[in-house]
């Protein structure tokens, strides 16, 4: 069932336990209100951060397909280089993270979306970076 909202703020955050380690990528959803309407974590096996970083955005656009978003969709994330390469600031020069950046590229550039990517302190981004821990300890639990 498709959930409708008019604009939706996604905080995303990817981490790695060593860099690279066991990692995941975290997503949450909030609605205008700021109440949480999804929370969506996965497993990456062994990566570095900033490819848990790009994935966190990749889950959360591979989840937005269960949303209908009429207005902007602001993406929150605490790794400033992946939000200044996602806006077009910086270059991409790492060859693994470059057909990651591209698939988001791709998405973002539809013209029916509004889509904002914003640079916020970690202690701001907490409920992404608490998927990502949920999924990390899930694992080592194993």
């Amino acid at each position: 069932m498709t959930k409708h909202f008019n604009s939706l703020k996604i905080y995303c955050d990817g981490g790695s336990r060593g860099n690279p380690g066991p990692a995941a990528a975290g997503a949450v959803f909030c609605d205008s209100d700021g109440q949480v309407v999804g929370e969506f974590h996965q497993y990456l096996g062994v990566a570095t951060n900033n490819v848990a970083e790009y994935t966190a955005v990749l889950l959360a656009i591979n989840e937005l397909k269960n949303y209908s978003v009429t207005g902007p969709i602001n993406f929150y994330l605490d790794s400033e280089l992946v939000v200044r390469q996602l806006s077009g600031n910086y270059k991409v020069k790492n060859e693994t993270l470059k057909p990651l950046h591209a698939q988001i590229q791709a998405w973002v550039t539809n013209p029916d979306r509004k889509v904002t990517f914003t640079h916020v302190l970690r202690a701001n981004n907490t409920l992404a970076d608490a998927q990502v821990n949920i999924c990390l300890d899930e694992i080592a639990d194993q």
